[in-house]
C-alpha cells in the first residue's frame, strides 16, 4: 500500500470514508453482513414461533398466564445477561468468534427447548437461548457497521434488523405449518428446528474476514489492511479507512509496523468507566442517546403486538387456531416489508427523517388499536367494523414501525459510540433494549387485565408522544458520517456539523 495518498474526490470535506461514490457497495462487506445477520434470524424466529407455540405449550403443559408471561418474557431477561457479557467477550475474542459462540448458545438452547418434557425443561432451553440472543444483538450490527463504509453502513448495519423480521415471519409460518401436527409434537418441532441454521452460521463466519477496527485495536495493523483491501473498493479508500482507524485508536496515521502495542483502554478495558462515571460531555450525549432509543423501541410496545397479537386478534374478535395464527402471519409478512423498505432508504433519506415519521404513524396506529379494541370489548352487538379496524390498526403500527424506529435503533446506536467504547457501549444498549422487551412480554398480560387491552394500547401511544421528543431534540443526523466523526457530530461545540446533518 503507497505511503502517501494525494488529495482525491473522496476527501473534499470530512472524513474519505464519508464520501466514498454512494454508487458502489464492495460485494465482499455485503457477504460479510449477511452472513453476520444469520444469527438474526434465528432470534427474530425464536420470537415469532412463541407467540403461536404458547397457545400450544399451555394446552399441552397445563400452565397458568403468569408461566406463560414468563416463559414469554426469560428469554430477554436473559439476553440481558448475555448482552452485558457480550461487549468485553468480543473486544477480548473478536467479532467472528462471538458470533460463533452465539450459535453455539442458540443451538444447546433449541434442542433443549425442541425436547421440552416438562416446563423446567422448557425454560432452561429459553433461557440458554435467551443468553445466545444477547450475545446475537449486540454483536451482528457492532461487525457489520465495522466492515461497511460510512455511504453503505445504514443499509449493512440494517440487515439484521431485516434479519429479525424475516426470522419472526418464518416463526409464524412454521406455527401455522406444525400447529396441524399432534399436541405434543406441534409445538417441539416449532422450538426445536431452530437450532438448524445455528450450525451453518457457525462454519460460515469463519470464511469471513475479521473486523479490521478490532484487529486495530489488537494492534495487528498488517491484517487490518489486508482486510480493508477486500472491503474496500480501491486501494486509496483502504488507506483513507486505515488512517481514520490509526487516528481513533490513538496510533500514528504514519505507522507502518505491521504489528505495535497497543494501550490496554485501546483494547476496551476500562469503558464502562469512560461511559459511565467519566464520560466526555460528547459521550455523555452519545450514551443518552443510545440509550433512550434502545429504551423506547420497546416501551412503546412492539413486543406486545409481536408476542400476543394472537390474543390481541382474539380480543378484536378473531375466533379460531387457524385464523388467529394466520392473521399473526399478516402482522410478520408486514413487518418484513416495510424493514425492507427502510433498508432501501436508509442512506438516502437519513436516520431523523424517518425516525420521526415512524414515531409519528405509531402514534396515530396505537391510539386507533386502542380505540378499535375498547369498542370491541365494550359494544353489546356483534359488529365487524371494530374487528376490521383493529387489525387495520395492528398492521399500520407494524408498518410504521418497521420504516423507522424497528431498524434505525440497531443502526444508530451501534455507529455513534468511538471505537474503544463501541463494543460495551452497544452492549448496554442492548441490555437496555432487552430489559424493556422482558417488561413488557412478562407484564403485558396483566397490564391489559387491569386496565383492559384498549387502555394499554392508548398507554403505548402516550409513551410514543414523548419518544418523538426525545428523537427530536437529542438525535442528530449521522448519515454519512463515518464513525471516527461521530464525537464531532455529538459536540455542542460542532454547530457546522449540526447545521450540515439537519440537526436542532
Amino acid at each position: 500500500m503507497p505511503e502517501n495518498i494525494t488529495t482525491s474526490p473522496m476527501e473534499v470535506e470530512g472524513s474519505g470514508e464519508s464520501h466514498e461514490a454512494p454508487e458502489r457497495i464492495n460485494k465482499i462487506s455485503v457477504a460479510c453482513a449477511v452472513v453476520a445477520s444469520i444469527i438474526s434470524i434465528i432470534f427474530g424466529y425464536d420470537t415469532g414461533v412463541m407467540s403461536g407455540a404458547m397457545i400450544f405449550i399451555k394446552e399441552d403443559l397445563k400452565i397458568h398466564d403468569v408461566q406463560v408471561e414468563v416463559l414469554a418474557g426469560i428469554l430477554n431477561i436473559c439476553a440481558l445477561v448475555g448482552s452485558l457479557a457480550a461487549g468485553r467477550t468480543s473486544d477480548y475474542i473478536g467479532r467472528r468468534y462471538t458470533i460463533v459462540l452465539a450459535s453455539t448458545t442458540f443451538l444447546i438452547g433449541g434442542v433443549l427447548m425442541g425436547y421440552g418434557p416438562n416446563y423446567a425443561v422448557l425454560m432452561t432451553g429459553r433461557c440458554i437461548a435467551g443468553i445466545g440472543v444477547g450475545f446475537a444483538l449486540m454483536i451482528a450490527p457492532v461487525y457489520s457497521a465495522e466492515i461497511s463504509s460510512a455511504n453503505s453502513r445504514g443499509r449493512l448495519t440494517s440487515l439484521p434488523g431485516f434479519c429479525i423480521s424475516l426470522g419472526i415471519l418464518i416463526g409464524y409460518v412454521s406455527n401455522y405449518l406444525f400447529g396441524k401436527l399432534t399436541l405434543k409434537l406441534g409445538w417441539r418441532m416449532m422450538l426445536g428446528v431452530s437450532g438448524i441454521p445455528s450450525i451453518v452460521l457457525a462454519f460460515g463466519i469463519l470464511k469471513m474476514p475479521e473486523s479490521p477496527r478490532w484487529l486495530v485495536m489488537q494492534g495487528r495493523l498488517a491484517e487490518a489492511k489486508k482486510t480493508l483491501l477486500l472491503v474496500c473498493n480501491s486501494k486509496e479508500e483502504a488507506e483513507l479507512r486505515f488512517r481514520d482507524i490509526l487516528v481513533a485508536a490513538g496510533i500514528d496515521e504514519n505507522c507502518n509496523e505491521d504489528v505495535v502495542k497497543v494501550s490496554n483502554t485501546t483494547r476496551g478495558e476500562g469503558a464502562w468507566k469512560e461511559l459511565l462515571l467519566r464520560p466526555k460531555p460528547a459521550v455523555r450525549r452519545i450514551f443518552i442517546a443510545a440509550v433512550g432509543i434502545h429504551f423506547f423501541q420497546h416501551a412503546t410496545g412492539i413486543e406486545a403486538v409481536v408476542l400476543y397479537s394472537p390474543r390481541i386478534f382474539k380480543k378484536a374478535g378473531v375466533v379460531g387456531k387457524d385464523k388467529l395464527l394466520l392473521a399473526t402471519v399478516g402482522v410478520g409478512v408486514t413487518k418484513l416489508l416495510f424493514i425492507g423498505v427502510a433498508t432501501t432508504f436508509l442512506d438516502k433519506a437519513g436516520r431523523r427523517p424517518l425516525l420521526l415519521i415512524s414515531t409519528g404513524g405509531m402514534i396515530i396506529a396505537l391510539a386507533s388499536l386502542g380505540f378499535g379494541l375498547t369498542m370491541a370489548e365494550h359494544s353489546r352487538e356483534k359488529h365487524t367494523w371494530p374487528l376490521s379496524f383493529s387489525i387495520v390498526a395492528t398492521y399500520v403500527f407494524v408498518s410504521f414501525f418497521s420504516i423507522g424506529l424497528g431498524p434505525i435503533t440497531w443502526v444508530y446506536s451501534t455507529e455513534i459510540f468511538p471505537l474503544n467504547l463501541r463494543a460495551q457501549g452497544a452492549s448496554i444498549g442492548v441490555a437496555v433494549n432487552r430489559l424493556l422487551n422482558a417488561t413488557v412480554a412478562m407484564s403485558f398480560i396483566s397490564i391489559y387485565k387491569a386496565i383492559t387491552i384498549g387502555g394499554a394500547f392508548f398507554m403505548f401511544a402516550g409513551i410514543a408522544v414523548i419518544a418523538w421528543l426525545f428523537f427530536f431534540f437529542f438525535l442528530p443526523e449521522t448519515k454519512g458520517r463515518s464513525l471516527e466523526e461521530m464525537e464531532m457530530v455529538f459536540s455542542k461545540n460542532s454547530d457546522a456539523s449540526r447545521s450540515k446533518n439537519g440537526t436542532v
